[in-house]
């Protein structure tokens, strides 16, 4: 008996109270941070983040827009499962502070979580965990987001005071949602000064080299800036709130900034985001496995302890975090775009899967309709530049209008192709189509049967696999 209990004192696992759990998601940020290699910018609080915690150089999100991002990460769901795709209200706000108006308006009414198993808030709530979410929900129902609190956009350090203090001692649970400076409109730099210089930014491989998107990706990069300050204000809280040694802590952008190839769209540009998970006691580490946004439910319930008996599409990280040996990630990550807006049952289906080398692009139903959201186009009230750029300059830059009128088809007469295979390691830019070259067949082959698998596992109906060239 004496034993047993010097065993059980000696233990403080099983008497150190929960972890807390900090998420910091900024918005439309893809994979541009200095810790990921980026020399034109400079982000020194997300690089201290990473440098204590695990960064994940290859981290993906499951679908390219704010709400089916946001869903796939609280599901750990596919959104053709979990039945949210694309964006939805954002009612910030209690499910019983709903208006009628609200409750009947068409994105809330269509565009919604189905999936019945619970979701991340409705785990950390059921087992004790005092729930907040700051500056937007924008995923719906309310009723499946079952938060304590909910805070406008506030500065950091008075969401997270406040929820510590409602929180009155139990474990708390903190999405931190208000990091808009990488989401259109950024700061316009005709009107006020911005910290990037656009002489000295490197372009993404498939942005044309013009002054006009120059100025435009310097503005997105200063916002990138920005957001490295926020992000820096949220762990500056956490510091003096004393509870930093037993708070773990996410920070993930929820997925590409909006240009073509990026936000709505199913390329490498669009999915791949920064992710840095820091677990109290853990090593730091920097992590080449491919991990997915559909990772975190697994990976905190795993972290917590916390049983789960509904299937999930993603797995637990915690073996990648500890450091194990034969810890891996995915062979392949999978991730999808669809035209099927509120009640529509038909439209454009896109289809993603990429492996640690090349990525493969699929599409069905290229006749229906696909979604644009705004900000990919509209210089007002978005202030996208390079949208019409491209247009008045499609005679100088046919590759660069070609892939726009890839994303934007319907409005100036593009045909996407069906199938698109990249070499992502020669063709980081991903120009150059290999779906019918013969010495890319193998990896076209592999590539091809992981999505058929995946299409049958996953019930993905709405989505016709194409046959290959």
């Amino acid at each position: 008996m004496i034993r047993l209990l010097l065993a059980l004192l000696l233990a403080p696992s099983l008497f150190a109270a929960q972890p807390n759990i900090l998420f910091i998601l900024t918005e439309d940020q893809g994979a541009q941070m200095s810790a990921l290699g980026r020399t034109d910018i400079q982000t020194p609080r997300m690089d201290a983040l990473a440098a204590n915690g695990a960064l994940f150089r290859r981290a993906y999100v499951a679908y390219p827009v704010c709400s089916a991002s946001k869903a796939c990460i609280m599901t750990g769901l596919h959104s053709h499962v979990n039945g949210l795709v694309n964006n939805t209200n954002n009612y910030l706000k209690h499910a019983e502070k709903l208006t009628d108006a609200e409750k009947k308006s068409p994105p809330y009414l269509h565009t919604r979580i189905r999936s019945t198993a619970p979701t991340l808030v409705e785990v950390l709530v059921k087992a004790g965990y005092h729930a907040a979410v700051s500056g937007k929900l924008h995923v719906s129902p309310n009723e499946r987001f079952p938060y304590h609190d909910f805070f406008p956009k506030v500065p950091a350090k008075q969401a997270l005071n406040g929820t510590i203090k409602r929180a009155a001692g139990k474990p708390w649970f903190l999405m931190h949602n208000t990091i808009t400076s990488t989401h259109r409109p950024f700061v316009n730099s005709e009107k006020q000064p911005i910290s990037v210089d656009p002489a000295k930014v490197v372009l993404p491989p498939h942005l044309p080299d013009t002054p006009v998107i120059r100025r435009d990706w310097a503005e997105y990069l200063d916002g990138v800036q920005k957001a490295d300050q926020a992000v820096g204000e949220a762990l500056d809280a956490l510091r003096d709130s004393g509870a930093e040694s037993n708070t773990i802590v996410i920070f993930m952008g929820d997925h590409g900034p909006a240009y073509p190839h990026g936000k709505m769209t199913p390329y490498h540009f669009g999915l791949h985001v920064p992710l840095v998970i820091r677990v109290p006691g853990a090593k730091p580490l920097v992590s080449d496995a491919l991990v997915s946004e559909l990772d975190l439910l697994p990976t905190l319930l795993d972290v917590l302890g916390i049983a789960y008996g509904n299937p999930l599409h993603g797995k637990s990280l915690k073996p990648l975090i500890e450091g194990q040996n034969d810890a891996k990630g995915h062979d392949f990550i999978f991730a999808e775009v669809s035209g099927r807006s509120l009640n529509q049952t038909r439209g454009m289906e896109e289809r993603a899967v990429l492996d640690a080398t090349h990525q493969l692009i699929l599409r069905s139903r290229l006749d229906e309709p696909k979604v644009i959201n705004a900000d990919l186009r509209d210089m007002k009230p978005w202030i996208n530049r390079v949208y019409g750029e491209l247009v008045r300059r499609k005679a100088d830059f046919p590759d660069a209008f070609r892939m726009l009128q890839t994303m934007d088809p319907h409005a100036l007469g593009g045909n996407p192709p069906l199938i698109e295979l990249y070499d992502l390691q020669n063709d980081p830019g991903q120009l150059h189509n290999l779906a019918t070259d013969p010495a890319a067949k193998q990896h076209l082959d592999r590539l091809m049967a992981a999505f058929r698998m995946w299409h049958v596992e996953t019930k993905d109906d709405a989505m016709i696999v194409p046959m290959l060239p």
